[in-house]
Order: structure tokens, then C-alpha cells, then sequence
């Protein structure tokens, strides 16, 4: 008996293999011949190029070739691609792949150097002088908006665009509201940092097409950019991600310069043309995130229940925009998270800045979203002297409210709706998981002991499974394996065990009978990509959907073969039978013969094993005129709206108050991304979100100085967190399928990050009594906010100094 496998905890299938060191990187693949790139970076954060100096670089040893942006041609005067315009964007920037007039950033591409090794092209980079007449760096998001400084001279303005909304009346709200509070709050520039960093292998080949590897999380975008910048077309250029070492958003498709300058090179030269970043390039050439100011207004009653709620934020996009206004817009139209506001307004000012570009980081834009009103929500607490969890009780959207309307653009450009979701059942899950009613006697406890524990939360709702689509490919082969192709690409979230899974349960075969291949244009060749926490609903159900064309074929063919209704045909352990009769069944993999007319012609021997079904008995066959080639089917799915799933975190940490080290006691989850296809796989990708967040709340800022340079572009001055320094964490599950998709999913992707910062800093700020609204926070602000000493008011007041951060050095304190 076929035992159910959507919602079973299998092992992950991919494993195995990268563990026994079987994995492909993209550093794993050295083409015979291979030349390799090596770029030359801007010094400079806001600067005219007045000259580049290649003449030293091009006669060094080994250099093959050494291009600037004039050796481009046409190309070179070409922008990178606007990916998601907005009418509100009225300022659009982006990069160049070579800077010919103007660089805008530290680690901006000026040249870029091939030869025989990489070692070569490293020194022949060294090699370029580039000359620049400096002018002032614009740094931080409130300075951005109130200097007189440029980021882009050509400029009057550092606002690329200012956006407003407004759901209900706000100001009959505040009128109505017993109460009202201001606060203003700030989040600081982050970085993804995968383990692997970028990289691109382009071969061309002798038939004129051109094979490109690339460490991207969407390989049919970068395949459709290349044809689109390199004037081919689609059809002579394929693009393949290998195993990729983490994407976390940074390997979206911006279309970084080296992702085309490569693959022309290699035209050009013809010969493999290679390209592997270095951890330092990775800081200063990599897209950012997360920086962002936020002023709150909130209008609220004696009990606690929100009237309205207006926020204006500026969002530090960066030097350029490849993204849009897409990550202000998923924060404007998330910041509500779980809580009914009856009247919502947002202004966000989207200014540019001399520093890396920000474009989507695990949660895009939710978690600034989520530690703004969760820190608001316990700014309401600490006003009314009412509990914290109270106040998240009296403010939670109702089961029954659902389809609940926010009211503000979401990021696909309609009304963001929350579909479904049982916010209390959630809230107090957590409560009990976190051991929340006894907390008051534990804290006091440890008080008197002289211990400094507390307790904080962190709700949130979040947005997946957006499209526009994904498609798959489901083939059974004669010898009864499923082979499942799509067009997504993998960084280690298990697809290829969850797509098994569906086909395998829908088709009743076993999980080892299912191969699947994703992100290879070869393979498939339409796809949007891995991002917004989408392929279990999206691509998870073209799957399920090509699954069932597989299955509907395949009982047609075996109706005629048993004489039987197709409503009557059964799968089970990978036969087909008629129900009641389960005895007398054929393999699936026979059906697949039958389904081949060229097989089922010239193969005499399959014939006559599937003309024979259990008893002796000859059955029809179905001729071959009467049968579509291949017991396959290609089937898309386009969901028309994002489907919102939710869950709440609690952390129970201890302070040190002398050295502002924090130690997490107690850690819990309770997620609901709907219908669970591997509930296993499910806390794997909270666990994984969930340090990257504690990594937010604690440890991971980008630091730039007042001349825009990058302080801090290591593992030594950039923190992230150890294993040792990331706590048990206890996942637990709610299920509310959402009524949007086949399978009843939601995404978890992202969950783990977007609500951690919220609850650890919220814990901290219980355990010391004091007021924080930035986040992360070091040791040094965290000792100097519990001695309420200048340090403590430097903390406060970070926000206000334009948002340059502090190095390893200065405040490791832990």
C-alpha cells in the first residue's frame, strides 16, 4: 500500500550527494582552455572618471585581454535593466557594466581584466590606473534626504521617488483615538552573505551556441538578458545553475555587469571565460538591504485597540535601483502584519545613497515591516501598563475576517489581501511553547539572583507565492522512472524532495522512482525564479497539475487495457489497477510503452507484457494512431494573487549589563504556511531564517564611514552568528490551507527572518526596561542603553546621525 507522502517528514533527497562531495559549484567548473576575469573596482564612492590608464595592465604577463567601457562599443552605453518599473519611480538608475563618466559606489566595475589564470588577471588589475575627481559621498538614508549633497550629480534631488497610500480615513482616526504616540525608529544596512559567492562560466562553442554557468537563483532571466544584450537569439544561448552554495535574493537576477561582460568576453575570444567572486569583492560589489528610517504616528484606546496608524519612511536604495521601488512597497504594504488598522496611511521617500545597491535579502522589505509595528505594539504595552501578549490579542485579525483587505499596493500591483490564517491559535501556541505564564516568577527570580532576563515577541504575516508563473515537464520513462523537469533554480531549500513528493503521491510511485532537474534552460526553458518564498505554491503547483494531465492519460490508455471506466482506474506502488480488483494490475511503466507508438510498435517484448494483465486474460491494447506520443504532460500555474502565510516568534534572553553581551535562553516558533508538504523541510527553512534574523537583531550590519567606504568587508568586522551562538529552537505548527492553490500551500522561506529582530530585541528591552527602537544592536549599545550612560544615548539617537555604522573593532564587547 502506497503510503500518502505530501505531508510526510522524508529525508531530503538532495543530500546524499553533496555530502559525499559529488556537488558541482560554479568553482567546479574549469572548461579546458579556461580564461579567467578578474575586475577593477572603484576606489571611489562618488567621482568623474577623468581617466583609465589600461596600458600597464594589457603588456603584464599572461593578460589576454583588458576592456573598458569604451571597448564595449554600443554596449557599453547601455544600462542594466529597470527589472520592475513603478510611475512613482521618477528617478531611475542603473549601473552601467563598465563606469565610463561617473562612478557611484566603492567596488562600482570599471575594467575588467581576462587572462591565463587568475592569478595573472589579479595583478594585471593592480595594473589600471583610474583617475577621479572626487566629490562628497552621500551616506545613510536621513542623510540622503536632508543634505544638499548628490549621489548622482547630475541630479537635484537624492529622491528617486516618493509614494503615498491610504486605506481608510487616518485623520478621523487620530481625531476619534484616546491616545497618541510618536516614535521614530531605524533599521540598518545588512547583507546576505551566502557561503559561495557569485560567479559565471560562459563556453562557446563550435556550433555558435553559448553555454553559461551561472550562481543564479533564475538562469532563464539571465538566458533571456544575454540574448536580449548580446544580440543573439534564445535559442543559441542556454544557461544552467549548478549547485549553488546559498542565493538568499543576492543571486537574483540584477543582472550584476559580470553576468553579460563574461559571457561576451567569451564570444569575443572564443574561450571559456570564467569569473569567481572573492569574499572581499562580495561586500562592495553584491547588492545590500534592510536599511531604513520610519516615523510613527499611532492613535489607539484605553484597552489597546488600534484606531490608525500613519507611517513615513525613506529607504536607502543604494546607488541604483534595478529593483524598483519593490522592497519599500512589500514594507508599506506588510508593515500591518496580523493586527486590524482600520485606517493605514504610508509615505515613503525612496532616496539614493553612495553605497552598494539594495535589491531583495531574505524577507525584501517584511522584516523593517514587521520590527516597526511589533515595536510599536509593545510601545502601546509600556504605555498602558497592560501585557504585551494582551495587546497582540486585542489587536489580532479574526479567523472569520478572512479574505481580510490591508488596502495598500502590494508588490505585484494589487490589494494586498490576506487569504486565510488563524492568528490567535498561533499566538497561543507560542505562549505556551515559550512557557509565557510562568515567565513573571522566572524573571523575578533571576532578579533577585542579579540576573537580567526578558521576554519579547514578534508576529508576522508573510506574503509568498507571487507569480507571474513556473511551469514543469513530467515524463514517465519505459523503464518506470518519473522524470520531472522545471525551470526553477535550487540553493538548498529542498525542491527536488518536495516536487518528488507531489508526483510521487499523486502518481502513486515510489520516491526513489522521481528525477528531478531544475534550473536548467536545457531542461526547460520558461521560468520566473526562486525568490518571495514561491515554489512550493507556484512551481509545486505546475507539478501537481502536470501530474494529474500524467495520470489522466495513463488511465485512459489502462481503461482500454482492462475494459474499465478511466473513473475506475487506481495507482498504487507503481501499477495501475481497476478499484476492487487489485490483484490484476500492470505496471505504470508498461502504460508508458503503450504510450509511445514508436516503443510500443518495434518493441515486441514490452507488448506482450502489457497484453497480459495478471490472469492470462489478452486485453486491448489501444493502437497507436489513438495515443499522443509519450505518457507526458507540460502543465504552468499563474496564481493571480500572493497567497500570506504567518506565524509568531518568542525569545527568552539574558543580559550581561556590563559587557551588553546577550545570551538567548529560549527560542520558539509557531509557523502556518498552510498545507505542509514536508514538515521537516518546513523547520529546516525556519531554522535557517531564524538565524539569519538573531544575525539582524544582534550581530549583522554593513558599515560605511562619511566617505562611503566599506569598513567592515570581512568575517572578522562583519559579524554573523556561530553555531554556538544560535539556540535550540523549538518549531511548531499551525495549518490553515489557503484556498488559492491546488495544494493548499504557503511559503516558509523567509518566515524564519522577518520576525526575529522584533522578539530578541523586545526580550531586551524587557530584561533592561528601556525604550530601543534600532535594530541590530551591538554589545556596546546594549551595556551603554543599560547604564544609560552616552553610550546608551548614542544608541538611542543612531537613526539621527545618517546611519553609519560601527566596526567589529569598536564594538565587539561580547
Amino acid at each position: 500500500m502506497t503510503t500518502r507522502l505530501i505531508g510526510a517528514s522524508v529525508p531530503r533527497s538532495e543530500d546524499r550527494r553533496i555530502l559525499d562531495g559529488a556537488g558541482v559549484f560554479i568553482d567546479d567548473i574549469e572548461p579546458a582552455g579556461c580564461l579567467h576575469v578578474a575586475m577593477v573596482r572603484s576606489t571611489c564612492a562618488n567621482g568623474r572618471i577623468r581617466r583609465v590608464d589600461a596600458t600597464p595592465a594589457r603588456a603584464a604577463p599572461g593578460v589576454v585581454a583588458v576592456y573598458t567601457a569604451d571597448d564595449l562599443g554600443e554596449l557599453g552605453r547601455r544600462n542594466l535593466p529597470l527589472l520592475i518599473p513603478n510611475p512613482a519611480l521618477t528617478e531611475p538608475r542603473t549601473q552601467f557594466l563598465l563606469a565610463f563618466e561617473y562612478v557611484h559606489f566603492v567596488g562600482e566595475a570599471v575594467a575588467m581584466v581576462v587572462a591565463e589564470s587568475r592569478y595573472a588577471a589579479e595583478d594585471a588589475a593592480g595594473l589600471v590606473e583610474v583617475d577621479y575627481t572626487e566629490f562628497p559621498a552621500v551616506v545613510g538614508p536621513l542623510n540622503a534626504f536632508h543634505s544638499k549633497e548628490r549621489a548622482h550629480v547630475d541630479m537635484n534631488t537624492n529622491v528617486a521617488a516618493h509614494f503615498v497610500q491610504e486605506h481608510g480615513d487616518t485623520e478621523a482616526a487620530f481625531e476619534g483615538a484616546t491616545r497618541v504616540l510618536e516614535r521614530e525608529f531605524m533599521v540598518e544596512r545588512s547583507a546576505a552573505t551566502p557561503i559561495e559567492c557569485r560567479g559565471v562560466v560562459a563556453i562557446p562553442e563550435q556550433t555558435g551556441q553559448l553555454l553559461v554557468y551561472d550562481s543564479s537563483q533564475a538562469p532563464s532571466t539571465i538566458r533571456a538578458g544575454l540574448s536580449t544584450y548580446l544580440g543573439v537569439a534564445e535559442h543559441e544561448v542556454e544557461v544552467v545553475a549548478p549547485d549553488v552554495g546559498g542565493g538568499f535574493g543576492v543571486k537574483l537576477p540584477v543582472f550584476y555587469p559580470e553576468e553579460i561582460l563574461v559571457p561576451w568576453a567569451a564570444r569575443r575570444l572564443g574561450a571559456p571565460v570564467k569569473f569567481v567572486e572573492d569574499r572581499s569583492e562580495h561586500f562592495v560589489a553584491s547588492n545590500h538591504e534592510r536599511a531604513q528610517w520610519h516615523r510613527v504616528k499611532v492613535g489607539y484606546e484605553e484597552d489597546g485597540r488600534i484606531c490608525g496608524l500613519v507611517d513615513e519612511f525613506i529607504h536607502d536604495a543604494g546607488a541604483y535601483c534595478p529593483y524598483g521601488i519593490i522592497i519599500p512597497i512589500v514594507t508599506a504594504s506588510r508593515l500591518p502584519g496580523p493586527y486590524k488598522i482600520p485606517a493605514y496611511g504610508s509615505e515613503m521617500h525612496v532616496v539614493y545613497t553612495n553605497t552598494v545597491p539594495v535589491t531583495p535579502y531574505r524577507g525584501a522589505g517584511m522584516p523593517q515591516g514587521a520590527f516597526v509595528m511589533e515595536r510599536v505594539i509593545d510601545l502601546i504595552a509600556r504605555d498602558l501598563g497592560v501585557d504585551r501578549a494582551e495587546v497582540r490579542r486585542r489587536n489580532f485579525i479574526a479567523p472569520d475576517e478572512f479574505p481580510y483587505v490591508v488596502g495598500l499596493m502590494d508588490e505585484d500591483g494589487t490589494t494586498t489581501t490576506y487569504d486565510s490564517g488563524d492568528y490567535p491559535r498561533g499566538f497561543e501556541k507560542l505562549l505556551e511553547s515559550i512557557g509565557h505564564a510562568g515567565f513573571p516568577a522566572e524573571q523575578a527570580a533571576a532578579l533577585a539572583e542579579g540576573r537580567r532576563i526578558g521576554i519579547g515577541f514578534g508576529c508576522y504575516v508573510e506574503g509568498t507565492g507571487c507569480g507571474p508563473y513556473e511551469g514543469a515537464r513530467i515524463h514517465v520513462e519505459t523503464t518506470g522512472k518519473v522524470f520531472v523537469s522545471t525551470g526553477i533554480a535550487t540553493q538548498g531549500q529542498s525542491h527536488c524532495t518536495i516536487l518528488s513528493q507531489i508526483v510521487a503521491d499523486v502518481l502513486g510511485v515510489a520516491l526513489d522512482d522521481v528525477v528531478v532537474k531544475t534550473g536548467d534552460t536545457r531542461q526547460f526553458k520558461w521560468a520566473t525564479g526562486t525568490f518571495a518564498s514561491r515554489i512550493a505554491v507556484v512551481a509545486g503547483s505546475a507539478v501537481a497539475e502536470a501530474a494529474l494531465l500524467v495520470k489522466e492519460k495513463a488511465a485512459e490508455i489502462a481503461a482500454r487495457i482492462f475494459e474499465a471506466s478511466t473513473a475506475d482506474v487506481a495507482f498504487e506502488d507503481g501499477d495501475v489497477f481497476v478499484k476492487g480488483s487489485p490483484d490484476v494490475r500492470i505496471p505504470l511503466r508498461q502504460v508508458a510503452v503503450l504510450a509511445n507508438p514508436l516503443r510500443y510498435a518495434f518493441s515486441s517484448e514490452a507488448l506482450a507484457a502489457t497484453q497480459f494483465v495478471g490472469d492470462g486474460e489478452r486485453a486491448k491494447a489501444p493502437p497507436p494512431s489513438e495515443v499522443a506520443p509519450g505518457l507526458e504532460a507540460t502543465a504552468y500555474a499563474s496564481p493571480e494573487f500572493a497567497t500570506f502565510a504567518s506565524g509568531a516568534h518568542a525569545a527568552v534572553v539574558e543580559v550581561d549589563v556590563e559587557t551588553g553581551a546577550v545570551r538567548i535562553l529560549r527560542y520558539s516558533v509557531v509557523h502556518d504556511c498552510g498545507r505542509m508538504i514536508n514538515p521537516a523541510v518546513v523547520e529546516g527553512q525556519v531554522h535557517g531564517g531564524t538565524a539569519q534574523g538573531i544575525g539582524g537583531a544582534l550581530y549583522e550590519r554593513i558599515c560605511y564611514d562619511e566617505e562611503g567606504q566599506l569598513k567592515n568587508a570581512n568575517f572578522m568586522d562583519f559579524l554573523v552568528p556561530y553555531a554556538s551562538e544560535i539556540p535550540e529552537i523549538c518549531v511548531e505548527h499551525t495549518e490553515t490551507p489557503s484556498p488559492l492553490n491546488p495544494l493548499g500551500v504557503k511559503g516558509v522561506g523567509e518566515a524564519g527572518c522577518i520576525s526575529a529582530a522584533p522578539a530578541v530585541i523586545g526580550a531586551i528591552e524587557d530584561a533592561l526596561g528601556v525604550e530601543i527602537t534600532s535594530s541590530p544592536l551591538s554589545p556596546e549599545m546594549v551595556a551603554g542603553l543599560a547604564a544609560g550612560s552616552a553610550g546608551g544615548e548614542a544608541a538611542g539617537s543612531f537613526a539621527a546621525r545618517g546611519g553609519v555604522g560601527q566596526s567589529r573593532g569598536e564594538t565587539d564587547g561580547a
